[in-house]
């Protein structure tokens, strides 16, 4: 299995859109992904359709709180991936096991007895805080995905996000294989393009070529419980996280990864 977490500090710049769009790209391309909606506000597990999603008994809260295998969390979404979601209950897990220093690994175990044999790409819908649960996303994560909205606080949250991945590689002796992906992209302005010009001179390769434009269908269709695909299949939303998941399966990001 190959593990992303999908992660940025600041709110606002696409990270559950990206997951829910991702997800059904790789579904339609019979990748049969699972998403695991690690942020308490279970906006993913909401825009995706499942109903009584946010129950406590049926979500990553009884894996934290109960240890109930992550196996036996998984739930079917109607556009035919599996998802464990979330809960307000999450909220508490900073609390709970905010002093243990084995606590950030107890979603990679879970990961490697229950769900390692599927061979499955796994998407982490990550809470948008440095805590015990993002640590546990991207200590288990293999790469990370980074949405960037094309603004220009978004940008000085980038830079910050970036530094404070380098501080955890030092820290852990590991390194985060990452790609960025510029979001809410408004071709009408010329801010746009700027924003874009600053993340690819600084990063250069680590940028995806595709860029997610401003669109109408992507902010509604979670309203409905729908991908983007399911709502608007036409739209220019739905083409550019086609042409994105596409441009990251391409290159190897989902595949599971080379052993040392």
């Amino acid at each position: 299995m190959a593990v992303i977490a999908v992660f940025n500090q600041k709110g606002g710049v696409g990270k559950t859109t990206t997951c829910l769009n991702v997800a059904a790209v790789l579904a339609k391309a019979k990748r049969h992904p699972i998403v695991l909606d690690m942020d308490p506000q279970g906006h993913l597990s909401i825009a995706c359709g499942l109903k009584n999603g946010t129950s406590p008994e049926l979500n990553m809260a009884a894996f934290f709180e109960q240890k109930v295998p992550l196996a036996k969390l998984l739930r079917d979404t109607p556009a035919g991936w599996q998802i464990i979601a979330s809960s307000l209950e999450l909220a508490k897990i900073d609390a709970t096991y905010g002093s243990d220093p084995k606590a950030a690994t107890l979603l990679k175990q879970g990961l490697k007895e229950e769900l390692a044999l599927t061979g499955a790409p796994i998407l982490i819908d990550c809470c948008p805080m440095m805590g015990v649960l993002t640590l546990n996303a991207l200590l288990a994560a293999d790469r990370v995905l980074i949405p960037v909205s094309a603004d220009f606080l978004s940008l000085q949250g980038v830079y910050r996000l970036d530094a404070a991945l380098n501080v955890l590689e030092k820290r852990l002796n590991r390194t985060f294989e990452r790609r960025i992906v510029v979001t809410r992209f408004d071709s009408r302005r010329k801010l746009a393009y700027d924003i874009f010009d600053k993340v690819k001179d600084r990063y250069g390769d680590l940028v995806c070529n595709t860029r997610i434009s401003e669109n109408v269908a992507l902010a509604t269709s979670p309203m409905h419980g729908l991908d983007v695909f399911a709502y608007g299949p036409n739209t220019l939303g739905a083409a550019d996280y086609m042409a994105l998941t596409v441009e990251l399966m391409k290159s190897g990001f989902f595949d599971i990864p080379k052993a040392d």
